[in-house]
């Protein structure tokens, strides 16, 4: 290498150094981007869903215990597409200001689906002594703690108080019968600072399931 261009050389690789690492996706949004959410999630259309199912994943059903059936992964500006798709009478000028009230976040939800194996309805085993025959009680709609949910970004785990799960019934004439929950895990968009985020799930019965998303391939 030419000795003057040793310098530049060294120069530019101070300045590379230098330069923090950004998050894969976008945050925080610019005012263009909010307004490219507004008129996306506005549509409501096929190409919304199209986008907004990038941001899942799909799992196959387990040989036993519940089925873990999607994890979803919305940065900001999904979020922001997915809000703005939920509102009648709003306006861009409105989602800027929605957006601007509120601190970005990423939104992590699991699908959980009861089974013939891991269903609604609990048997409680014979008592062998007694004689008596076998009960049954309903599964709590709270079963979802039970599981342990862990998050990685890259390699490393990252926490949050911010757990919630909502109950998923489907009802008839005859009542109503639990079917299984979505859970929702919330971080501030800044505790991603790398291009991957793993989401780990363990139930108390059944395999644990582990998701990877490419945080480069979403917007």
């Amino acid at each position: 290498m030419p000795s003057c261009l040793r310098p530049c050389l060294a120069l530019l690789t101070g300045v590379l150094l230098l330069v923090p690492p950004s998050l894969a996706f976008q945050s925080p949004l610019s005012d263009q981007a909010v307004r490219e959410a507004y008129f996306l999630g506005q549509r409501r259309d096929e190409s919304m869903m199209a986008f907004l199912n990038k941001y899942t994943k799909f799992l196959p059903p387990p040989k036993t215990g519940p089925y873990i059936s999607s994890v979803t992964f919305l940065t900001p500006f999904a979020l922001l597409v997915q809000h703005s798709s939920r509102q009648s009478d709003y306006s861009a000028q409105r989602a800027a200001l929605d957006h601007k009230a509120h601190g970005e976040t990423v939104e992590i939800s699991i699908e959980i689906v009861l089974t013939q194996s891991y269903g609604a309805i609990i048997s409680t085993p014979t008592n062998s002594r007694s004689g008596s025959p076998n009960g049954i009680r309903l599964r709590s709609p709270e079963f979802w703690r039970s599981f342990k949910y862990r998050v990685f970004d890259g390699n490393e785990e990252i926490t949050t108080e911010d757990l919630t799960g909502e109950p998923q019934y489907q009802c008839s004439d005859g009542g109503c019968l639990l079917t299984g929950a979505t859970v929702y895990i919330q971080f501030p968009a800044n505790a991603f600072t790398t291009d991957s985020a793993t989401i780990d799930i363990t139930p108390r019965e059944g395999d644990p399931v582990s998701v990877d998303f490419d945080l480069s391939s979403v917007r």
